[in-house]
C-alpha cells in the first residue's frame, strides 16, 4: 500500500438542520481550547454519553497520525492480527467481506477506490496508538475495548450500520464524510443480501466531512455511514459493552462451577398429586427455590465474578509465560539500575475495593483475581510500566504479585540498553 496525498476538500459541509432530541444542546462544537471534548468530562458524560451524538472539531488539534497506511497493511499480514477487507461494487451495490491475514503482495494490486482495510486492537501492537487512550481517562479503563484503525481508499466504506456500543471516531489522516440519523426511531432492519449487517434503509439527518484531529462521538444504536473523500485513516475507539446474554452465560457458568452438589431440588412437603404427570405450581415453586439457592447475594463474590469476566481479553490473544527465568534478586537489581517492567499489551487489568471492611482489595488480571492492599491494586492496575521507583513503592505483597505476574508473562523486563 502506498501513501497517497489527500486531495484538498472542504473540511466542513453544511449540516442539515433537523431538530435533535434535545435541541438545547449543540451537536457540533470546536474543542481547540479544551481538547479532546471541548467541555469538562463531567459535562460530556452528563449531557452526551449514551444520550446523543457529538461532532468534536479539533478534538486533537494539529493531529499527526503515528501510523501510516503501509504500517496498517503490514499489520494486516500478521497471523495474530484481526483484520478485514470490505469492498463495494458500487455499480451493482454488492458488498464483499474478506478476513485476514492477508498476503503482502495483495495490496499493491488493490483498486484505487471503494475498499476499506480494518484492523482491530492496533493499540495492542503499537505503543503510540496505545498512548492515545490516555486522553480517554474520563472513562473507566476496563470499559475501553480497543482502537480499531481503518484505511479507506477514495469512496471506501463499510456501509450504513449501527453499533451496539459507544464509539469515538477520530480522523487521523485524509478526510471522511460521516452521515448519521438522529431521529428517535430510525428503521433498523438489515439487508438480507450481504454478509455484513448493513441497514436496509438509511436517511441521514446530519452530514459532515471530518479532517485530521476531528472526532465524532456516537452512542449505541445511532445509524451512521462513513465514506472516504480521499485516501484516509480513521481511528475507532470502541467500548466494551457485553450483552445481557454474555453476562448471563458467564454468570451461570460460574454459578454452576462453584455449586455445592448438596444443593438440589427437594420436596419434603410433597402430597399425593391429583395427576402424577402434571408439573404443578408447587413443583415450579420448588424449582425456583432450588435456583435461588445459587444466587450470589454476597456483593464481594459478585464483584469478583464481574472483575474476572470483564478483564478477559475478548480476542484470540492469550498471555503466556516463557523465556529464560531470572532470579528475583537479579530482576530487582535490574529495576534499581534503570530497567522497566512493561505490561503485556493483551493483559487487561482492573481492581475493586472489598465491600466488607478489613478485607483486601482485588486486582483482576486477565480473568484472575488477586487479593492486595487497595493502594497496590490501584497502582498496578494503572501502570502500563513499572520502573524501579514504582516497584519499590509497592508493599511486599504487591512486589510478590508483580514477580508472579512477570513469570506468567504479564510483564516483560526491558533493560536500559533495550529501551527505544
Amino acid at each position: 500500500m502506498t501513501r497517497k496525498t489527500p486531495t484538498p476538500t472542504k473540511k466542513t459541509t453544511a449540516s442539515q438542520k433537523v431538530p435533535a432530541r434535545n435541541a438545547t444542546l449543540p451537536i457540533e462544537i470546536d474543542a481547540r481550547r479544551l481538547p479532546p471534548l471541548g467541555m469538562p468530562p463531567e459535562v460530556f458524560l452528563r449531557d452526551y454519553w449514551q444520550k446523543k451524538p457529538l461532532l468534536i472539531r479539533n478534538a486533537f488539534p494539529d493531529f499527526q497520525t503515528p501510523v501510516q497506511p503501509e504500517d496498517l497493511a503490514g499489520l494486516a499480514c500478521e497471523e495474530a492480527a484481526l483484520s478485514r477487507i470490505v469492498m463495494h461494487d458500487r455499480a451493482n451495490d454488492r458488498w464483499t467481506l474478506r478476513h485476514g491475514p492477508f498476503e503482502e503482495d495483495e495490496f499493491p494490486g488493490m483498486p484505487h477506490q471503494d475498499w476499506t482495510l480494518l484492523v482491530q486492537d492496533v493499540d495492542k501492537w503499537d505503543a503510540d496508538i496505545a498512548a492515545l487512550l490516555q486522553h480517554f481517562r474520563f472513562l473507566p479503563r476496563w470499559r475501553i475495548d480497543d482502537v480499531m484503525i481503518s484505511f479507506a481508499a477514495p469512496g471506501g466504506s463499510v456501509g450504513a450500520h449501527i453499533d451496539q456500543y459507544d464509539v469515538f471516531l477520530l480522523q487521523a489522516y485524509g478526510h471522511r464524510r460521516w452521515q448519521i440519523d438522529t431521529r428517535p426511531n430510525p428503521p433498523l432492519e438489515f439487508r438480507p443480501d450481504v454478509e455484513l449487517k448493513l441497514l436496509r434503509e438509511f436517511t441521514p439527518t446530519h452530514d459532515w466531512v471530518l479532517g485530521p484531529g476531528d472526532m465524532l462521538y456516537l452512542p449505541p444504536g445511532v445509524p451512521h455511514n462513513g465514506v472516504a473523500e480521499d485516501a484516509c485513516l480513521t481511528f475507532s475507539v470502541g467500548m466494551r459493552a457485553p450483552s445481557a446474554a454474555e453476562l448471563l452465560g458467564d454468570f451461570v457458568d460460574t454459578l454452576a462451577a462453584d455449586a455445592d452438589e448438596a444443593l438440589r431440588y427437594h420436596d419434603p412437603d410433597l402430597t399425593p398429586p391429583s395427576d402424577p404427570n402434571e408439573i404443578d405450581v408447587e413443583a415450579m415453586n420448588r424449582a425456583v427455590e432450588a435456583l435461588n439457592l445459587l444466587r450470589m447475594n454476597d456483593p464481594d463474590r459478585l464483584g469478583d465474578w464481574f472483575g474476572r469476566f470483564i478483564t478477559v481479553y475478548r480476542a484470540a490473544g492469550e498471555v503466556h509465560g516463557g523465556g529464560e527465568a531470572r532470579s528475583r534478586i537479579e530482576i530487582e537489581w535490574d529495576l534499581d539500575h534503570g530497567a522497566v517492567l512493561h505490561r503485556h499489551p493483551w493483559s487487561r487489568m482492573a481492581w475493586r475495593r472489598a465491600h466488607r471492611k478489613g478485607e483486601p482489595a482485588r486486582l483482576f488480571v486477565s480473568g484472575q483475581d488477586h487479593p492486595l492492599p487497595p493502594e497496590d491494586a490501584a497502582r498496578i492496575a494503572d501502570a502500563a510500566q513499572l520502573d524501579g521507583e514504582a516497584y519499590g513503592a509497592l508493599s511486599e505483597e504487591g512486589r510478590d504479585l508483580v514477580q508472579n505476574l512477570l513469570q506468567a508473562g504479564h510483564y516483560s523486563l526491558v533493560l536500559p540498553d533495550e529501551e527505544e
